[in-house]
């Protein structure tokens, strides 16, 4: 066969599986490691301030040091910092040896110098072991201080630069850094200069106890040195000048080895302390870098704090502080808002409603496709199960599942409706167990759910019995052994289960004359099980000289009882009833199914049968995309071609004999007949889509995906208007105020313009060669704002109605990609949002320059807000959050509420504004992947939600008081604190 014929088949086969997508596993890993390089990048700017700040405050407690205490100079120059702290050079003998000391040399009062110092007699140029070359260089001429000073002027330290008022402990160093972080902190908008923590005058008190060994008779010698820098050095004792060598000296050498053993000691203490400081620091820094539960859980929680410094111009306001993954991000209070702890946040006055389901799942899924007597055609996306009624156009929803729908099966009544769903998982990543739910479509209540806590993973395929008016339902899982069982669903009771294989299994039923006969097909099989005494046994049917295909994708039961399969050789095989082989299976083998005939039936795979009543067959193609009728001993009798657009035939329903339905594996849904062809009623995009926009005037919406088509929606009549192929993948776009064209963002850089009444491209740009995330047009209309994946924003000048576009300059300062953005009312101002959770702000007007005073915009007033990182909407994020669990938020034209996109298939509704954490929110499913964009239409009617994966469109009704109105009085009016942060459960 044809090797792209196997090659479709392989993925239509494959991909109802659903094994784990690689690619998606890789932009898992890439997205952690984007993570810890932004968390790196934030410990390592923390860490660079705290150096900045340590070296401004060094060489003022030094000058302040000299100032009071001249003779502190000789040993600043030879220190060493550590960590912000003094830390003695140790001198070698060769540099003690150095100093001169002439046995009838005396100490000279000097002239006060400019620094205050005070200066010696002798003078000493030291040796290359006396500097330390860490710090200052040598001074030349520096004046020595004689050796009997020397050992009580070394132990110097912080201590010594705080005033008596203040006791210096182990804590001290620690409280100052404290005291440094917090006013750094609080003078973030000022001029970031460096003020003296200690601003009393310091005084001095490292020389008194040498100077009382020195002179025990000179009152003088005792006192405090004058704060003035005018103090001279004191006079040696008269037994030092005349005997050098004799006996008082003695007693002075020796009280100078004690002072330098304890000064030794008092220096590895400090050393030790120094050490310990560090370790931990460095423990820290560790956890912070791994980002432990419980660091990261207080890192996420919403803290707020009031009472921060405003303004670089020194006007008082306060402040919100959250932390996303670490990260803090800081947010100024508007100024109408004058008790921020009162405020209220309440629960939205209107709630959600489903209205509309646009798409189906047909890309890789079977026999999900099925028509009521009641004219309804039912079947299932994402979550929800639809009933739409052909001839109204109306539609109804079943909406019990907790994840996605994976396959269908009609009661032989045609009244009752069983659907089995996916595991999925919760919002910690912990799998939920599937299920199976059997309700009545007329009333759509659920009648029974079975298998809970039985099926994994997921529930593949299913099947009434026929023949006993649907007592049993058979189940096969997705677990790796494919569990096949039995169940009376009525009353809840599993009669049997058993492993069927370890292959992907395609489908399942019973035979339509007898409950006791089951078939199963799938990857290179087909199974005849035989149901006896509550006992499942199988056996595996034999291909003999036939080619046995890939996979067995089909089966359905003729009017004479034998099994008809289609295969992914394009063949269907009519497998009859023979007597058993007793030379092959020995004595007592009962009888089997073999194959009787092989007829060729499509170029490609046989994706569907379905049996008429009168007995005729129908067939639908993969690669020929046909379906053909054929007579009851398999004799063609008509056929015709669906167009390319939508695909190969996934499923087909029986109307009325002559109208069919046909479900397709580009996700659409065709009504028609041979004669007439088929037309579309349901259409819907086949991969994962991010760009949605909503006309400004009209209830029209627009889509865009790695589909690369762009979809033009009727949000009155539920219906695509138009659709356009892209040369690249569509993630964002945006209608222009007069509502003439529509911007297109793509993945490559590139973005067109799109004429909404000829469908022609009008304009054709390119910014940059990376995706962009946002397109966003000033409320006037004369600027457009792209926003890029390279971390810039483009500004665009927009002329003639939207049909030409000239660069206006480049928004230049985030270090992130580009997430969100949105104008101010003005058309002045941008705010943006980034992948490292920054809130900048950009004055368009004058340049595309950087607002730095992010305080100046706290009281602007925004044409939208798109943007998910803001004071107005802090609220949506909840407890636990990190930065990636909401993709898009949509405030309403009203300004009443407040629309969020989540990470984990939500989407909720919220008052606006909501600007206290853990506001209350209603909370709506339905989607079965996450959700990556939301907005409203033009008058507030509707809110639409687009999934990811799961290729689905939700319109939802906005129920409840009027929109029309803007609040802006909430904020001011609220003045109690709403008492539960709850979310009520899907708002119904």
């Amino acid at each position: 066969m044809d090797g792209s014929t196997n090659s479709l088949d392989d993925v239509s086969a494959e991909s109802s599986t659903e094994f784990p997508d690689r690619m998606s596993l890789m932009e898992v890993r890439l997205q952690a490691q984007e993570d810890e390089i932004t968390l790196l990048k934030s410990s390592l700017a923390d860490a660079l301030r705290k150096l900045r700040l340590h070296d401004q405050q060094i060489p003022l407690l030094k000058q302040q040091l000299i100032a009071v205490n001249p003779a502190a100079a000789r040993v600043l120059h030879q220190s060493c910092y550590v960590d912000g702290f003094s830390k003695p050079c140790r001198l070698s003998t060769s540099s003690l040896d150095g100093f001169h000391h002439p046995s009838n040399s005396h100490i000279s009062n000097t002239a006060e110098n400019g620094e205050g110092g005070a200066k010696t007699i002798s003078s000493h140029k030291p040796s290359t072991s006396d500097r330390c070359t860490q710090t200052e260089p040598w001074i030349p001429n520096h004046e020595t201080v004689p050796l009997a000073l020397t050992p009580a002027i070394q132990s110097l330290s912080l201590e010594d630069a705080l005033p008596e008022s203040i006791q210096f402990t182990d804590e001290t160093p620690i409280k100052l850094r404290r005291e440094e972080e917090d006013a750094f902190e609080e003078e973030m908008g000022k001029d970031q200069t460096w003020s003296s923590l200690v601003e009393e005058t310091i005084q001095p008190t490292t020389v008194r106890t040498l100077q009382q060994q020195q002179s025990k008779g000179s009152e003088d010698s005792q006192g405090s040195c004058p704060q003035t820098p005018t103090s001279s050095s004191p006079a040696p004792p008269k037994e030092l000048a005349s005997s050098p060598h004799g006996g008082p000296l003695s007693s002075i050498r020796e009280e100078e080895n004690m002072l330098v053993r304890r000064n030794s000691e008092k220096s590895r203490d400090s050393q030790d302390k120094t050490k310990q400081r560090l370790s931990k620091k460095a423990a820290s820094s560790t956890n912070l870098l791994t980002r432990s539960p419980s660091l990261e859980s207080r890192a996420k929680d919403l803290i707020s704090s009031t009472g921060s410094q405003g303004s670089r111009r020194g006007t008082q306001s306060q402040s919100i502080k959250m932390f996303i993954r670490g990260r803090p991000i800081t947010m100024y209070i508007p100024s109408n808002i004058l008790n921020y702890e009162e405020l209220r946040m309440d629960l939205p006055s209107q709630k959600l409603d489903l209205d509309w389901v646009y798409g189906y799942r047909g890309r890789d899924c079977r026999a999900n496709l099925y028509l009521l007597p009641s004219g309804e055609a039912v079947y299932f996306i994402a979550c929800v199960v639809v009933l739409y009624h052909i001839r109204n156009q109306t539609q109804r929803h079943y909406q019990k599942h907790t994840d996605c729908v994976r396959c269908l099966a009609i009661h032989p009544d045609k009244v009752r409706v069983a659907s089995g769903q996916t595991a999925g998982v919760d919002k910690d990543g912990k799998p939920l167990q599937p299920f199976v739910h059997i309700w009545d479509s007329k009333t759509l209540v659920t009648l029974q759910q079975i298998g809970l806590g039985t099926f994994e993973r997921g529930v593949g395929a299913l099947a009434f019995s026929s023949s006993d008016n649907g007592t049993f339902l058979c189940v096969i899982d997705d677990s790796n052994e494919h569990m096949i069982s039995v169940w009376d669903w009525n009353k809840n009771i599993k009669h049997t289960e058993v492993k069927s294989t370890n292959e992907a299994v395609l489908g399942v039923d019973f035979s339509p004359t007898d409950t006791n006969n089951i078939i199963s097909c799938g990857k290179s099989h087909v199974y005849f099980w035989t149901l006896s005494a509550g006992t499942l046994t199988k056996k595996q049917g034999i291909f003999g000289k036939y080619k046995k295909p890939k996979f067995v994708l089909c089966f359905v039961f003729s009017l004479t009882g034998d099994v008809l399969t289609g295969d992914s050789e394009g063949n269907i095989l009519t497998w009859g009833k023979s007597a058993a082989d007793t030379k092959t299976l020995g004595k007592g083998a009962k009888e089997t199914f073999q194959i009787m005939k092989q007829t060729r039936a499509h170029e490609g795979s046989v994706f569907t049968m379905c049996i008429l009543q009168g007995g005729a067959i129908l067939s639908g193609g993969g690669k020929d995309r046909k379906i053909i009728r054929w007579s009851a001993d398999l004799a063609p009798e008509r056929e015709c071609e669906i167009p390319e657009k939508f695909g190969a035939v996934r499923t087909i329903a029986d109307v009325d004999g002559e109208e069919l339905l046909v479900g397709t594996t580009r996700n659409a849904i065709l009504r028609g007949t041979f004669s007439d062809g088929f037309v579309a009623i349901v259409q819907g995009h086949v991969d994962e889509m991010w760009g949605l926009a909503t006309h400004p005037t009209q209830n029209i919406f627009i889509t865009c995906g790695n589909d690369r088509q762009v979809c033009v929606w009727n949000a009155g009549d539920h219906k695509l208007d138009w659709c356009a192929t892209l040369e690249e993948s569509g993630l964002c776009a945006d209608f222009s105020p007069n509502g003439a064209v529509v911007s297109v963002g793509l993945s490559t850089g590139r973005w067109v313009v799109l004429d909404l009444q000829t469908k022609e491209v009008v304009s054709d740009l390119t910014d940059g060669n990376e995706q962009l995330s946002v397109m966003r047009y000033s409320p006037d209309g004369s600027f457009l704002a792209v926003g890029s994946h390279d971390n810039f924003i483009y500004i665009y000048n927009v002329t003639e109605g939207g049909r030409r576009y000239t660069r206006f300059g480049k928004c230049t300062g985030h270090s992130s990609f580009i997430t969100h953005l949105d104008w101010s009312k003005d058309g002045k101002y941008i705010m943006s949002n980034s992948g490292d959770y920054e809130i900048l702000y950009w004055d368009v007007a004058s340049g595309c320059k950087l607002l730095r005073n992010r305080f100046e915009s706290k009281d602007r007033e925004w044409a939208s807000y798109t943007c998910v990182l803001g004071f107005h909407v802090m609220g949506v994020w909840l407890e636990g959050s990190d930065g990636t669990d909401i993709n898009a938020l949509c405030r309403s034209h009203s300004e009443r509420m407040v629309a969020v996109a989540d990470d984990f298939c939500k989407v909720h509704l919220f008052q606006y504004p909501c600007p206290k954490p853990k506001a209350p929110s209603y909370k709506y499913e339905g989607h079965g992947s996450h959700v990556t964009n939301v907005r409203f239409t033009h008058n507030d009617s509707h809110l639409l939600s687009m999934g990811g994966k799961d290729t689905c469109i939700l319109q939802w009704r906005v129920k409840g008081a009027g929109t029309g109105d803007h609040s802006k009085e909430h904020l001011a009016s609220s003045s109690s604190v709403c008492s539960s942060s709850s979310s009520p459960e899907n708002g119904r």
